[in-house]
């Protein structure tokens, strides 16, 4: 589980990956959000909410956090947007990524304070401005957190903290505040879904939604060409994330993925025909009284296969 939690945070904290993952969920997979305005922030999320003192200090790890500038309708806007990988369902994910937001906010209400201080601009404001610390213009910058499933199954638990309630009365509900999972699960990805995004993220997901479909895969192979030429640090999610033991040089570039699950598939196949191989000739030692090396000449077993079997009885 480390492993694949720290290649997904290589891969997704890749810039061009990054973006593609947000213009999907964001904007339908439009280039609106531009790699180059993504600056990496402090995954740490360190507030005191809850009071000043050191006793009240909350403190969380995030996996990934930037800050995006862009323009949109002829006005700037900025966006602090985090990641978390999973490998598999946390049924209490809205919780978790509500209080990474949340001490984001905090944070942004603290640092506003802090800044109200240096400049001692006090003057003009009323004492509730001045004790919160957070004046009445002042505003915060929206925190958006993904959630993206690196695995084939499908997400069944809760999108929305209300789902995790023991109360499903709407009239209470409608009273308790509510916190929606921005999710991405491949599984529940159709083929025009992955066309929405435009980095190797789009193969990624792809190869991890029909991993367990042999037939799938296969037609996603003859569609996909960007699969021969894919970064290694995509081609190392698609290994951990679907345990398929493909082999590359970490230190190449750019994969082949197809001919190394092809190379993967005939090794297995091999091994396979070995193994019924080398069943048939302790069958064939044991009836008929043989040494090893008269199986051999019996059953006409070739030299070069000789070495490999003669390990296997």
């Amino acid at each position: 589980m480390g492993k694949l939690d720290t290649v997904t945070k290589a891969y997704m904290k890749n810039n061009s990956v990054f973006a593609d993952a947000f213009n999907y969920l964001l904007y339908g997979g439009r280039q609106v959000l531009d790699p180059s305005s993504l600056q990496e922030l402090d995954t740490v999320e360190l507030s005191t909410p809850f009071g000043n003192g050191e006793e009240a200090a909350v403190q969380r790890f995030r996996d990934l956090l930037k800050t995006a500038a862009f323009m949109t309708d002829d006005e700037a806007a900025y966006l602090v947007l985090g990641v978390e990988n999973e490998a598999d369902i946390k049924y209490a994910e809205p919780v978790k990524a509500g209080l990474y937001d949340f001490l984001q906010y905090a944070r942004q209400v603290q640092q506003t304070a802090a800044r109200h201080r240096e400049q001692k601009d006090r003057k003009g404001h009323d004492a509730g401005e001045f004790l919160s610390g957070f004046y009445r213009d002042d505003r915060l910058i929206p925190v958006i957190t993904l959630v993206i499933l690196f695995d084939s199954k499908r997400w069944d638990g809760p999108r929305t903290l209300h789902e995790m309630m023991t109360i499903q009365d709407p009239d209470i509900l409608k009273h308790v505040a509510d916190y929606k999972l921005n999710l991405i699960e491949p599984a529940a990805m159709e083929e025009k879904d992955l066309n929405k995004l435009h980095s190797s993220l789009r193969l990624v997901l792809g190869f991890i939604k029909y991993a367990d479909d042999g037939k799938e895969l296969a037609a996603f192979f003859s569609k996909e060409s960007g699969l021969r030429e894919l970064d290694v640090e995509a081609a190392r999610v698609i290994r951990a994330c679907t345990n398929t033991d493909i082999q590359f040089d970490d230190k190449a570039e750019v994969i082949d993925v197809c001919k190394a699950v092809q190379e993967m598939n005939e090794k297995a196949r091999q091994e396979g025909r070995q193994e019924a191989l080398s069943e048939v000739i302790r069958n064939v030692m044991e009836s008929l009284h043989l040494t090893f090396e008269e199986a051999m000449k019996v059953m006409k077993v070739a030299e070069k296969d000789q070495a490999v079997l003669k390990k296997m009885i």
